[in-house]
């Protein structure tokens, strides 16, 4: 079978450059050439085509060999370059190989060519693959370090907005109904519940958010990030939501839901620069042996469909064929990680789900995501109750190193009967845990404090009480196995920022042996 090679031949003997080419058929290889012998011809040909390989005389008339490799190593190509010469001796061979050279050969040893040629192929496929690979470590040690700056600030800020967060509560708590200030601190507590929701992306982007799973209806949830979508697409893209009304609920992370739902719609805004629209639609179907047969993917059953179609540029199937592997990208420098997609295929394949993608260039796209479907209700969304329902005279120990957290937790749970005991680290708290553990009936523990973390010192505490309640909270976490094998086990989670009423209410819960309903929070 022919190898397809591109050549550029630097000759200014045309039959010379025939006998080239002759030769290379002879090698079984599919020639398309290209014939130059000045600087300005050479240029050109470079900015025209992507060549696998430069073929080049020594002695020209008008345009050496040696200003010919110049030229090439100047526009930063690192296309193999091997000198054809009649004449060439040893010193100037070397001070070519010096100069980017990959080899030279003499007219009258035609024998020699083939074999350098596929040389110096196989060669720049191998520096192509070092240079993929050591781009691909950049991009993960880049990826690495941008979560790492944000989870640091998503802890810090949601640490700040609990604090706005519980202030604006009681304030609101304070007040008559009617009242225009208590309207003021009903709309400080929106806005800061809707920056949560910001640094959840952020979060979710850096993947070091604690996972977990609830019956969700996808309805509600789009309706929900669509608000945060609108704003990230711009107004010159029109977002449209065709949600199903009988549509069943799914078991799924809403935060790996809300990444898809990102990844998929800000890669539509991206394949529409001067405007279009997205339409996100859902609906219930079911997978048969015969989609099956057909496609070779998904299980047959129940489905929920999501669908995210755009009316941007498509993809032609060679790039479709790519479409979710991992840092591949069709996005210019700096625009793209080639990580979105395959993340969001990722994310699919953990919720037992499938996705595939139609489209055609000029076209448009369509991604259909396929989450197994659920008949049960969703989550119930609870009444909202006043903090006075949710009254009591336990002890507590809160461990917290936020000072202004530790504050407004106490200003909250002691005027509801509560005692609190509270320790600024994870060593504190073990030691005030000794001291008090017959009182003790729940503790409430940050993951990330200095020193001693909430998990280790959890461990520690239930060493000495086993069966220990916890409720463990954090602004930021990376999964472990330990917190994970603890929530499992049936520790409380409640991620930061969370209101007053959510500590409330899943304080009660558990002191009341009620069913962890309150064990996470978006």
């Amino acid at each position: 079978m022919s190898r397809p090679l591109n050549v550029l031949i630097v000759e200014d003997s045309e039959d010379d450059a025939k006998l080239l080419v002759r030769e290379l058929h002879r090698g079984e290889y599919k020639v398309s050439f290209e014939r130059v012998q000045t600087a300005t011809a050479m240029s050109k040909a470079l900015a025209n085509k992507k060549w696998d390989i430069v073929i080049c005389d020594y002695s020209m008339p008008d345009f050496s060999g040696m200003d010919a490799l110049k030229l090439l190593r100047e526009t930063g190509s690192d296309v193999p370059f091997i000198f054809l010469s009649g004449t060439i001796g040893e010193d100037t061979a070397v001070a070519a190989l010096k100069m980017g050279a990959q080899d030279y050969l003499m007219k009258d040893n035609f024998k020699r060519l083939l074999p350098a040629i596929q040389r110096e192929l196989d060669e720049a496929t191998r520096r192509r693959e070092r240079k993929r690979l050591e781009e691909q470590i950049q991009q993960l040690q880049k990826f690495e370090a941008i979560g790492r700056l944000a989870g640091g600030i998503a802890h810090d800020f949601n640490n700040a907005l609990g604090v706005i967060l519980a202030w604006a509560q009681l304030g609101y708590d304070e007040l008559p109904a009617g009242s225009p200030t208590r309207a003021k601190f009903q709309a400080i507590r929106e806005q800061a519940q809707s920056t949560a929701g910001l640094t959840r992306q952020l979060l979710a982007f850096a993947r070091r958010q604690v996972l977990q799973r609830q019956n969700l209806d996808l309805n509600d949830l789009i309706s929900q990030t669509a608000r945060l979508l609108r704003t990230a697409i711009g107004a010159s893209i029109e977002l449209k939501l065709v949600l199903a009304l009988d549509l069943h609920t799914v078991i799924a992370d809403p935060t790996q839901i809300d990444q898809i739902l990102m990844n998929l719609c800000l890669n539509a805004r991206d394949a529409m620069p001067n405007g279009g629209r997205i339409v996100i639609q859902t609906q219930n179907t079911t997978i048969t042996e015969e989609f099956r047969r057909v496609h070779s993917y998904g299980v047959p059953g129940e489905y929920v469909l999501i669908s995210i179609s755009d009316t941007g540029t498509g993809m032609d199937r060679a790039t479709l064929d790519r479409l979710f592997e991992p840092f591949f990208t069709t996005k210019e420098m700096g625009r793209g990680t080639g990580l979105g997609l395959a993340t969001t295929y990722g994310i699919v394949k953990q919720h037992d789900g499938f996705i595939n993608a139609y489209s055609e260039v000029g076209k448009g796209t369509t991604f259909r995501v396929y989450l197994p479907g659920n008949t049960a209700p969703s989550r119930a969304r609870r009444a909202e109750s006043a903090l006075e329902d949710f009254r009591g005279t336990e002890t507590i120990l809160l461990a917290e190193d936020n000072a202004a957290l530790r504050d407004v937790v106490r200003r909250v749970m002691e005027p509801l009967g509560y005692r609190i005991i509270a320790a600024n680290t994870g060593q504190e708290a073990v030691q005030l845990f000794k001291a008090n553990q017959a009182k003790i009936r729940v503790v409430i523990l940050d993951v990330i404090m200095p020193g001693l973390g909430g998990v280790e010192a959890y461990m520690q505490m239930r060493a000495l009480k086993p069966g220990l309640p916890v409720i463990f909270t954090t602004g930021h976490t990376a999964e472990s196995a330990s917190l994970n094998s603890l929530l499992e086990e049936g520790a409380f989670f409640l991620g930061k920022p969370h209101t007053p009423r959510e500590l409330c209410q899943t304080i009660r819960s558990i002191l009341d042996g009620k069913n962890k309903t309150s064990s996470s929070n978006r």
